[in-house]
């Protein structure tokens, strides 16, 4: 089922702006999505990335801005294609099944009547695993089973770009981390250009090409999962991925001065300027030291690792990733220092 690749944007998105009530909830957003990628939007309740999604399946109409499918503009006002012309599937977060239909009929819904029908709905039950199941009703099948015949019904009709709201929220942890590893194949696989909004920040970091991360309407950044990870380029976005612990410096011409000792890294900001640098746990080493300049104040177990909460002496808390082989009980005394392996990111401290 892979379908070649074009050179152009599958979606094109440009300065979208939408209100409810005189209330801004996507403010000047724009994108581009490749043939065959993921996009996964990402940010917190009420960002906008669920109305962003909304206005590109016609569901919802702009205020201003356009949006392009597959080369052919469908919003840009007072221009609005309805939904059903758009080219674009849609996955709910409550699936939508049909519970009075069969999953075959589920699948076929919207296809129309004929051989034709018939054959893309065995084809596409059969392509998502589904194809012993094709007379079963809804309420005989597990949770992900149902998100499969709903992904599958979305894309029967073969659309040009697969939008997925919340697709994985109603799963519980263990199948929500199996299912999801499943989409994925199956969208590369079948070569589908894909956008999905999540809140989950491993959800988006997993499975999106490009991770868009929202607030207040805007995009803040838009990058591969490794780039908003490791170099976020806003304190929102380094705050909202990952766990991130701040610890303040000054610039010097040979460096950054901090409580923990001299960074090494040369910076663009004028000495003197006050500076959070970002620190995730595997950033910070610690050693067991009777005169360190730290102390264990907690620990968290997760399996493989331990992750320690160390706080310095001038009340600044950063937490600290170590195998589960160093065991440090509370109270004890480290010297806690900079993994000096990778650069570390910067923030003006007034501007943070």
């Amino acid at each position: 089922m892979t379908c070649q690749k074009s050179m152009n944007p599958t979606v094109i998105t440009h300065a979208l702006h939408k209100s409810f009530e005189n209330q801004p909830i996507v403010v000047d957003c724009g994108f581009q999505v490749m043939p065959g990628n993921i996009l996964a939007l990402l940010g917190p309740s009420g960002c906008g990335k669920t109305t962003t999604l909304r206005l590109i399946a016609g569901f919802e109409q702009l205020d201003s801005g356009s949006i392009e499918i597959d080369g052919q503009l469908v919003a840009n006002p007072p221009l609005h294609v309805p939904p059903e012309r758009r080219r674009a599937g849609m996955v709910f977060q409550d699936y939508a099944i049909f519970p009075h239909l069969s999953v075959a009929d589920n699948v076929r819904f919207g296809l129309g009547k004929g051989k034709t029908a018939v054959t893309r709905t065995a084809d596409m039950l059969d392509f998502v695993g589904l194809g012993d199941s094709s007379d079963k009703m809804p309420h005989e099948l597990s949770g992900g089973m149902q998100q499969r015949v709903a992904l599958a019904r979305a894309l029967a009709p073969n659309p040009s770009v697969l939008l997925l709201d919340e697709p994985f929220s109603n799963l519980d942890a263990a199948l929500r981390v199996e299912v999801r590893a499943e989409v994925k194949q199956l969208l590369k696989t079948s070569g589908t250009t894909a956008i999905f909004v999540t809140h989950d920040q491993e959800e988006a970091l997993y499975l999106g090409d490009e991770v868009a991360v929202m607030h207040n309407g805007r995009i803040e950044q838009i990058a591969a999962p490794e780039i908003i990870f490791h170099q976020p380029s806003t304190r929102f976005v380094a705050e909202f991925v990952g766990h991130t612990d701040f610890l303040d410096g000054h610039v010097q011409e040979n460096g950054i001065a901090t409580s923990l000792g001299l960074l090494h890294q040369e910076s663009e900001l004028a000495a003197g300027t006050a500076v959070s640098i970002m620190l995730r746990a595997d950033d910070v080493h610690i050693v067991p030291n009777v005169g360190g300049n730290g102390r264990i104040l907690d620990r968290q177990f997760v399996g493989i690792a331990y992750v320690y909460r160390v706080g310095l002496a001038d009340g600044t808390v950063l937490h600290s990733w170590q195998s589960h082989t160093v065991n440090l009980g509370m109270g004890t005394a480290v010297n806690v220092s900079f993994n000096d392996d990778h650069e570390l990111v910067v923030f003006h401290k007034d501007i943070a």
